[in-house]
C-alpha cells in the first residue's frame, strides 16, 4: 500500500467547496490538516462526486483556516502574512523528501508579488540542476494557491506550465501585482456559470495582451 493510500485510509477527510473569482474551489482536510486545494472551474458542487457538504460544526478546523486565507487572498493579497496558514496533512509534507523540501522551501522563501525561477528554486534546496524534477513537483502541487506555483516561472520571463492553465496563472501573477482585473470575496457556494466564464475571459485578455 502507498504512503498516499495509507494516509487518506488513516485520515476521515472532510470537504468545503468555496467560490471564488476563478471559479469553485474544493477543500479536503482530516482534522490534523490540510490535504488539498483543487481549482474545479465551472463544475458545481452538486456536479463533482467527491464532495460532500457538512455543517459548519462538522468541518474540520483546517477547512475553515484554509477558507479565510483564500478569503483574504482573493480581496488582498498581501494581508496573507497577518493571518494563519492552515496545518498542512497531505501524506507529501508527512516525508523529507524532494517534493516536500521544495513545496516548503516555495512556500517560506517566495512572497506574494515576487515570482522564481525553476532552476532558482532548485539551487534554494541544494540541487541546482533539478530544474526539471522541480517542474515536475509544480505540476503536482495539491495545494495551489496556498503553495504558490504559480509564482515559479520558466527563465527569460516564460511564465512556464500550470496545472489549471496558463490563463489562471496570469491571472494570479496579475492580482498579486494589484491589476487583477477581479477582486472578490470568497462564498459559501459556487459562483454561477456566467461569472466563472467572465473571470477566464479577462484572464485570456489579460494573457492576449
Amino acid at each position: 500500500m502507498s504512503l498516499r493510500s495509507s494516509m487518506d485510509k488513516a485520515c476521515e477527510l472532510n470537504f468545503k467547496v468555496v467560490g471564488s473569482p476563478l471559479g469553485s474551489i474544493e477543500l479536503s482536510a482530516c482534522r490534523r490538516g490540510l490535504h488539498g486545494i483543487k481549482l474545479l472551474g465551472q463544475n458545481a458542487p452538486e456536479d463533482h462526486p467527491g464532495v460532500t457538504q457538512r455543517s459548519p460544526e462538522e468541518l474540520a478546523e483546517p477547512l475553515a483556516c484554509c477558507a479565510a486565507w483564500l478569503e483574504t487572498y482573493f480581496q488582498t493579497p498581501a494581508a496573507i502574512g497577518t493571518i494563519p496558514v492552515p496545518e498542512l496533512h497531505h501524506p507529501v509534507f508527512q516525508t523529507d523528501s524532494f517534493t516536500h523540501q521544495v513545496l516548503r522551501k516555495l512556500l517560506q522563501a517566495v512572497r506574494v508579488g515576487q515570482a522564481i525561477s525553476y532552476q532558482q528554486l532548485a539551487a534554494l534546496v541544494g540541487r541546482p540542476k533539478a530544474s526539471r524534477a522541480v517542474g515536475n513537483v509544480m505540476k503536482n502541487n495539491p495545494v495551489p494557491i496556498l503553495v504558490p506555483c504559480h509564482r515559479v516561472v520558466g527563465s527569460g520571463g516564460k511564465l512556464g506550465g500550470y496545472s489549471s492553465g496558463l490563463a489562471v496563472k496570469q491571472w494570479l501573477l496579475a492580482h498579486e501585482k494589484g491589476a487583477g482585473p477581479h477582486k472578490g470575496t470568497i462564498t459559501d457556494a459556487a459562483p454561477p456559470r456566467a461569472r466563472h466564464q467572465e473571470a477566464l475571459t479577462q484572464a485570456e485578455y489579460m494573457k492576449s495582451g
